[in-house]
């Protein structure tokens, strides 16, 4: 493997540090060493260090004047144990023995120098600077290690150019898992991004969308924030206050009680606290001197089974702590191991050697005799899975599945290729790493409580990868609060159903409710912003859903529908029988005077205007809203036109002939009649060819008329034509109601000006009854208030014309004569004589 030349000039600088790093007048060694066929590292931080200024550049003393870290020792313990378990073992690794050096890594400075001890080779005290390192042999061919992501991230770097395998049981950054930057870095807890996926869970399980976040001054506490605060802003969870826990002066700080009283401001009720737990500590201590209490607090899993943490005096006010721990699995023998090796001197020696003069006797190893708590051993189970991950690893690359190990040169490189596909069961655990040297683990959730002053927990449910998932169960689960209900945090409650939300201020938890308009909903992925509904579609107010509309038209099966259906058969039963009538009786006095063959032309007209009717029924089609109003159009004038022209031959008989004979004249010689009933269609067959030509109806659904309903109807454009040409009709109504009019004093047989002015007036009435239902009904039944009018209009003239006429054919058969006519004519002479 060749070294880049960064790569070279960071091992030149850090090189001649290994031989300062160490005591005085002592050969560089671990702590604590046990001799073996193939040798594991480990770095465990077992003392605090000193923080006093340097004068000379040295290593930080892990201080054991200061005090034991506790739950390092028991860590130190676990890689004791697992090892002696290995080698005591008949069927992994068999005739191997491994042994072990364990370095204090209290500080930055311990840590590398650890790092720096175990890359040299057997028997040296530096580490050569080469080129290529596949046939380089450290003293040892794993590490185990560090704690700390820190610490983890300066040994991940230097050993990477080495390739040798390093297992970390609690750095947790989700960085390390980038194996073009890590490539020998694997770890058997799971990364602080799984972690934060899970609080992500938690907080939509409850809804708590209002929240705070703090964090340990460190890369575990800063990263672990920025991940959660990236990944909280996808699920509308607003951060209302985010700060680090200062670690200077520890508890006593006063910027950190600045810190904590600026959370308490914001009011937030659940507040995510992402730290190691020395900082954890200190943060709980002040949140106690403030004395706040029901709040939540959503534990990480750096400090969530921390004894430090919840031995604070009066944490059990704070509230409800809710946090994630790693899967129940824990290393249940390291209680009765430590008890056994307690007291051994060279075990307390070498606990205690990291001091200034290198050869103190330890003065508090009596610390050493506390049991490991719950966060101790399962974290020592990390550590424990980790060592076997090694033999299991060295088992496959020695060949020692054949029953006898090959004792072969073991190079790091060639040992990380075989770790990474171990796969092996772990006190009913299965232990093996994805791609990135992650383990496939999950967590536990668990609730802190408590039974008077004694502190315990439960396991309330637990986080499931693939596909990650919460599993909880929270009945009978006691909330730290006043009615024990689970508390709320929002900065502002839930819109009902159908309102969206305006935003208030910086943050889109913190809205107004206001409620969706008619024809929008509210789309759930979308909670600030009503849609629109589809344009064939409708929507109440403070709607979540569109509705489709109903396409509603005159249907043949309406019961209104078939009500007018059977009175227009039945005026064109009328019509037709009145033809057939009048044809029977063609000679007769009354069928000449309504004006003989010219009947049949009018009645055929009202036949075709009745027939339009049926265009007005079922589904609109481009042929039927062509047809109608034309053919009922051409129909009227041609009827009106005939009864304004029989209206004006009568009077022109009686009243106008002797005072005008010329005009009478030319009337009768220029056939009169058929010129002006021929012109007056054409006219109205002009209006209706431009009107159609123009602006042809066509079938077009309305979507404005109704909010619920599409109306299927036959729509004109806007025209002054198919207004002409209904104007043109009425102007033709009004003059046949001034000849009717002329004629009111003619011959009994001849006066028809009062039926025809009454049928007229019923015209005329329709048509004003049609301008005003436009005017102010858009609607389904405008089609069939049309047909009304219409027939309303055909039924006027046919009564008004025909009916009094056929009732004198069939009922009164003596006032069809041709003397009662004259009889007529006579009496209406001597009548004007007398005038």
């Amino acid at each position: 493997m060749m070294l880049s030349p960064p790569d070279l000039f960071h091992l030149y600088l850090l090189a001649p540090c290994y031989l300062a790093f160490r005591c005085p007048n002592m050969e560089p060694s671990s702590e604590f060493r046990m001799d073996g066929d193939y040798m594991i590292a480990g770095l465990f931080n077992i003392h605090s260090y000193s923080t006093a200024v340097k004068s000379r550049p040295e290593v930080d003393i892990c201080d054991r004047e200061a005090y034991i870290n506790s739950h390092g020792y028991h860590l130190f313990q676990a890689m004791r144990f697992a090892v002696e378990k290995i080698n005591n073992s008949s069927s992994l690794l068999p005739n191997v023995t491994l042994g072990y050096e364990i370095y204090n890594t209290c500080s930055e400075s311990a840590n590398t120098y650890a790092t720096l001890s175990i890359l040299a080779q057997s028997g040296q005290h530096h580490v050569e600077v080469l080129g290529n390192y596949t046939h380089y042999q450290p003293k040892t061919v794993a590490l185990i290690g560090p704690y700390s992501s820190n610490f983890a991230f300066t040994t991940a770097a230097m050993l990477s150019i080495f390739l040798m395998p390093e297992i970390s049981y609690e750095a947790t950054n989700e960085l390390l898992s980038l194996k073009s930057t890590y490539p020998s870095f694997l770890r058997t807890i799971p990364s602080d991004k799984l972690q934060v996926e899970a609080i992500v869970l938690l907080l939509q399980e409850f809804k708590w969308n209002w929240i705070a976040m703090v964090g340990s001054d460190d890369a575990y506490g800063r990263k672990g924030i920025g991940t959660l605060q990236d990944i909280v802003a996808k699920y509308d969870i607003c951060v209302a206050y985010q700060g680090i826990i200062p670690m200077a002066k520890g508890a006593s700080n006063p910027e950190l009680t600045e810190m904590v009283r600026a959370l308490l401001g914001t009011r937030v009720n659940v507040t995510v606290v992402f730290s190691d737990q020395q900082s954890a500590e200190n943060f709980f201590a002040v949140v106690v001197q403030e004395n706040v209490t029901e709040k939540v607090w959503l534990a990480s899993e750096g400090w969530s089974l921390s004894s430090e943490v919840w031995r604070i005096p009066s944490i059990h006010r704070i509230g409800t702590v809710i946090g994630l721990s790693i899967e129940n699995k824990t290393l249940l023998e390291i209680e009765e191991y430590e008890s056994a090796h307690v007291n051994s001197e060279k075990t307390n020696a070498a606990v205690c050697s990291t001091s200034q003069s290198c050869n103190q006797i330890c003065t508090r190893c009596h610390s050493l005799t506390s049991a490991p708590q719950a966060f101790d051993l399962m974290a020592s189970f990390n550590v424990y899975s980790a060592v076997h991950a090694v033999a299991h690893g060295l088992h496959n690359l020695l060949g020692c599945c054949s029953g006898a190990c090959s004792k072969d040169r073991v190079y790091p490189w060639q040992l990380l290729e075989k770790i990474k596909q171990v796969n092996f069961t772990l006190q009913k655990s299965q232990v093996y790493f994805d791609a990135n040297g992650d383990p496939l683990t999950g967590y536990n959730i668990i609730m802190w409580k408590w039974i008077g002053q004694t502190w315990s927990f439960d396991v309330i449910g637990s986080f499931i990868r693939n596909p990650d998932r919460l599993n909880i169960d929270w009945v009978g689960k006691l909330w730290h609060t006043k009615d024990n209900q689970v508390p709320v945090s929002s900065c502002s409650k839930d819109c009902v159903k159908g309102e969206k939300r305006r935003q208030v201020g910086s943050h889109r938890c913190c809205f107004d409710c206001i409620a969706c308009p008619p024809g929008t909903f509210l789309n759930r992925s979308d909670l600030y912003n009503c849609q629109p509904c589809a344009t064939d579609q409708w929507a109440p107010m403070k709607s979540e859903i569109c509705f489709n509309r109903i396409t509603e038209f005159l249907s043949w099966t309406d019961p209104i529908s078939q009500v007018l259906l059977t009175a227009i058969t039945l005026l064109l039963l009328l019509l037709a029988g009145t033809t057939v009538l009048f044809a029977q009786n063609l000679t007769t006095p009354v069928v000449k005077s309504a004006g003989g063959k010219m009947c049949f032309l009018m009645l055929g007209a009202l036949i075709c205007a009745c027939c339009s009717l049926y265009c007005y029924f079922g589904e609109p089609t481009w042929y039927t809203c062509l047809l109608r109003m034309p053919i009922f159009s051409l129909s009227l004038t041609i009827c009106l036109s005939c009864i304004a022209t029989r209206s004006f031959q009568i009077v022109c008989i009686f009243k106008l002939a002797s005072k005008w004979p010329a005009l009478y004249g030319a009337w009768v010689k220029h056939n009169g009649p058929n010129l002006f009933i021929g012109a007056s269609t054409a006219a109205q067959l002009v209006m209706c060819l431009v009107s159609l030509s123009t602006s042809p109806p066509v079938p077009s659904k309305d979507y404005e008329t109704s909010v619920e309903l599409i109306i299927f109807q036959c729509l004109e454009n806007d025209s002054v034509w198919p207004a002409a040409r209904v104007l043109y009709n009425v102007l033709l109504s009004v003059c046949c109601f001034v000849i009717c009019y002329m004629g009111k004093d003619l011959p009994e047989n001849y006066n028809e000006a009062k039926c025809i002015t009454f049928s007229l007036l019923i015209n005329l009435s329709c048509f004003i009854g049609y301008l005003v239902t436009c005017m102010v009904y858009q609607g389904k039944y405008l089609a069939a208030i049309t047909v009304l009018i219409i027939l309303g209009t055909l039924a006027g003239i046919f009564g008004g014309y025909f009916i009094p006429k056929g009732y004198i054919i069939l009922f009164r058969p003596e006032l069809n004569t041709i003397e009662h006519s004259q009889m007529s004519i006579q009496s209406y002479t001597r009548k004007r004589s007398s005038d």
